[in-house]
């Protein structure tokens, strides 16, 4: 496959992984779907590892991408070294991502308990006792309803697609090189007449 072929995949998967991002994240906001007070919500999600990390600038290089991979005015040499610098971004918001996706799993959900009174109640917890492994320690948290597993299925989503969009920016930037250094086997075709 030419270089600039597989740019062009790369960026065409991007686009729709960035827009799951963005919908993650933004769902995290509303814990099964209700609207809660700002000091009521997980203080990871204000990073913006949905929106900023896996989305934007999953976003940005998947335009160069299209651009570097096609026949346009991008199809070069220039094109294909923008398109590792803006895929390093990437690869940082991918990488972004699923750090603060592994801690929010980790460090678990902002909950009340039962006393009217929003805390962290698995924060601080061994791996042999974190609630990602014990399912019966999840009746603790009693508002928002399903606040754990609401948590659990969004940021791991995040840390999926941020580890995807991490390995595919990766790939673009070794791609990018070869395209930038060899070329993208953008060739004109003749007819077999040569004409």
């Amino acid at each position: 496959m030419c270089t600039g072929k597989c740019s062009r995949c790369i960026g065409i998967i991007l686009f729709p992984l960035a827009l799951c991002a963005i919908v993650s994240n933004i769902l995290l906001y509303f814990p099964n779907g209700q609207v809660l007070q700002l000091s009521e919500i997980t203080d990871l999600v204000w990073f913006f590892h949905g929106i900023l990390g896996a989305g934007i600038l999953a976003i940005l290089p998947a335009f160069m991408m299209l651009g570097a991979g096609g026949a346009g005015c991008c199809a070069n040499s220039c094109g294909m070294l923008l398109s590792v610098f803006l895929s390093l971004l990437g690869l940082a918001g991918g990488v972004y991502c699923v750090v603060l996706s592994s801690m929010a799993l980790t460090g678990g959900p902002l909950c009340d308990t039962g006393d009217g009174e929003y805390i962290y109640p698995f924060r601080n917890n061994t791996l042999e006792y974190n609630y990602l492994f014990n399912q019966t320690t999840w009746s603790i948290c009693k508002e928002p309803e399903n606040i754990i597993l609401w948590n659990i299925v969004l940021f791991s989503i995040l840390l999926a697609i941020g580890a995807i969009e991490a390995v595919l920016c990766f790939i673009q930037v070794a791609n990018g090189l070869i395209g930038c250094i060899c070329g993208t086997c953008m060739r004109k075709k003749t007819n077999i007449l040569g004409m």
